[in-house]
């Protein structure tokens, strides 16, 4: 039914005197390099816009005949024009709220690490927390992690709980712990770490995982107006970075900041928004009562964590950490009490609503991909679009199985660039050799799609290309790529972050291609990525972000 109505669309369009269109376009774009995602027309030179939706991709000499006397025309001079980019995970309000905090990830030592809070410390009023940070601690040399003793110094009336940039764990100063009521004697959560000095058993100020939520429910609640000044930060650089869509996981605090937005017309990128699994049946009574919402602003289904992260050694593996050999990693909280992830997600699926699950290490995965298994088996058949998100170490024998069972995998290529600097360390050289496994998934026929993971790694689709087909790590170390055999091409890149993202969403008949009827989301860059040497793409800028057939960025060069 839908390429019907995008076929009469057409047709209404198109007159006759040799079929050339004659429809006056609010917007029209000549004399570009097109790459539509669309592979009964690759590439085009011209496309034009009305509305929101997208009116005629062809020739230039055709396009033109669209043109009338308020038509807006960008000759582009031969500009690579792409699909907007669809980021499949956000964390999309944080992000804004980490634009507006103090930025710890590129502090190189311990004490550019304190200097940073302690200025912070200094513009803020007493008891003011500050959060976010992102810091890396496997930049410093030795990699020890922070304890409170370096800040405390600096923030006896400051609250501090800054978190590491993969989001599984993060520093708390004395005050913060005092005020969360951790103390020696405070036991560990189930999923969790309270990490403890080894001669006095006081807490050292880290927080892994489930512990981490010790010191979030005593962090004041920002206000409305603070929430909506996260938000409208993090459009802003969407914006910036040729961002159209996102897959966001979306706290409940965060749905009515999105709904605000949209209210008054402000969003400037679409938002899938996915909400915590353990509260499924809230999303279930809010679209039954209200409807999943529209193209700008839709649930979509939940998300859910099985284990933590490679960085804070909680992703859980079947062997021990080659650099941690006491431990495994851990199950998150969510899976406890034990079989109650499945329950959730069976109930949910049986409901119709789209699961995606938070899997790091090998044994995380294959646990979901059971999981997935056994609810397809019990639920029977239906177009349910299981995702794994990361999907990030896994057994090769997983690899096929994801495919059988058709699971998407929502994977986040700047991590493999960024954790290769010391994956090996943690895990050993084997097991990386399907970490991040892009093309072995790919040629397992797996549908890969891509994102960022922001806060956790740069919101910049750009970069995440990069990483996908370079695979070079940021500390220079593998000029060739890491585990090079892995690497994709260009157009597979792209197409992960475009076509299979709106695939992901249920949504390749709106967006990730352009295509007649589709809705006008595209980005124009400085350069063409499919020519340049990859090694520049970091170089590459985004020109204009256009969203719904309206301009939200446009560079100022």
């Amino acid at each position: 039914m839908r390429g019907a109505t995008m076929m009469l669309l057409l047709s209404i369009l198109t007159m006759a005197n040799g079929g050339r269109l004659k429809a006056e376009a609010d917007l029209v774009i000549l004399g570009a390099k097109i790459w539509t995602g669309n592979p009964r027309q690759p590439y085009a030179e011209a496309l034009a816009i009305g509305g929101e939706r997208i009116l005629a991709v062809g020739a230039s000499a055709d396009v033109r005949t669209m043109i009338g006397p308020k038509t807006q025309v960008l000759e582009l001079k031969g500009r690579l024009v792409l699909p907007g980019f669809i980021d499949n995970h956000t964390h999309f309000v944080n992000g804004g709220f980490q634009l507006l905090s103090v930025d710890l990830r590129d502090a190189r030592d311990p004490q550019e690490f304190a200097r940073r809070i302690a200025e912070r410390a200094k513009a803020l009023p007493p008891g003011r927390w500050i959060t976010g940070g992102n810091w890396d601690h496997e930049l410093w040399p030795g990699a020890p992690l922070p304890r409170k003793e370096w800040i405390d110094p600096y923030t006896p009336n400051t609250p501090v709980f800054v978190t590491r940039l993969d989001g599984h764990m993060g520093l708390a100063n004395s005050l913060a712990l005092r005020q969360a009521g951790i103390t020696r004697e405070t036991p560990d959560p189930p999923g969790g770490t309270i990490a403890r000095d080894p001669q006095t058993g006081e807490p050292t100020g880290i927080l892994k995982d489930a512990a981490m939520s010790l010191v979030y429910r005593v962090i004041p609640e920002p206000s409305d107006h603070e929430y909506d000044e996260a938000l409208r930060a993090a459009l802003r650089e969407a914006a910036r970075f040729g961002v159209t869509s996102i897959q966001d996981i979306t706290e409940w605090a965060h749905w009515p900041v999105y709904r605000r937005a949209r209210e008054r017309g402000e969003l400037t990128v679409r938002v899938y928004a996915r909400t915590p699994i353990t509260e499924w049946e809230r999303q279930r009574d809010l679209v039954a009562r209200e409807g999943a919402g529209d193209a700008w602003l839709r649930l979509g289904g939940f998300k859910g964590f099985v284990d933590g992260s490679l960085g804070s050694t909680t992703a859980l593996f079947f062997e021990p950490y080659t650099d941690a050999p006491h431990t495994n990693g851990l199950l998150h909280n969510q899976m406890f009490p034990e079989g109650i992830m499945k329950q959730r997600i069976a109930a949910a699926d049986r409901a119709g609503f789209q699961c995606s699950i938070h899997a790091i290490g090998d044994k995380a995965n294959a646990l979901v991909l059971d999981i997935f298994e056994e609810v397809i088996r019990e639920n029977g058949p239906r177009d349910r679009r299981f995702r794994i998100e990361h999907a990030q170490h896994l057994r090769p024998q997983d690899i096929p199985r994801m495919a059988r069972l058709g699971v998407i995998a929502s994977m986040q290529p700047y991590h493999a660039i960024d954790d290769g600097r010391w994956a090996e360390k943690r895990i050993g050289r084997e097991r990386c050799k399907t970490t991040y496994a892009f093309r072995s998934l790919l040629d397992a026929g797996v549908r890969v799609t891509f994102g960022s993971d922001w806060t956790v790694a740069p919101l910049n689709p750009l970069l995440g290309i990069y990483a996908a087909v370079t695979r070079r790590t940021l500390d220079g170390k593998n000029p060739n790529g890491w585990f090079p055999e892995q690497k994709i091409s260009m157009e597979e890149a792209v197409r992960a972050y475009t076509v299979s993202g709106a695939y992901a969403e249920f949504a390749e008949h709106l967006k990730g291609s352009l295509e007649v009827g589709k809705l006008a989301d595209l980005v124009v860059l400085s350069r063409d990525i499919f020519t340049i040497p990859p090694d520049e793409i970091p170089q590459v800028e985004v020109l204009l972000t256009i969203v719904g057939g309206k301009i939200v960025y446009a560079a100022h060069r």
